[in-house]
């Protein structure tokens, strides 16, 4: 399977972000320092991910 560099991105994005919302409305609100704290879970993970190479396939995979 060939997964994109932007698609693995987006996809560690939203699972970073995700995680982040969850935890900040455990007590029903966001408090705008948890949005930040979301905000900076996606970015952080785009950057991440996006600096990571894919692996390249090996012969007969």
């Amino acid at each position: 399977m060939k997964i994109s560099a932007v698609w693995k991105a987006v996809a560690s994005g939203v699972a970073a972000g995700a995680a982040a919302a969850v935890t900040a409305v455990q007590d029903g609100k966001v408090t705008p320092a948890e949005a930040v704290t979301i905000v900076l879970a996606i970015l952080g993970a785009y950057g991440i991910t996006w600096r990571v190479p894919n692996r390249t396939p090996t012969e007969g995979a």
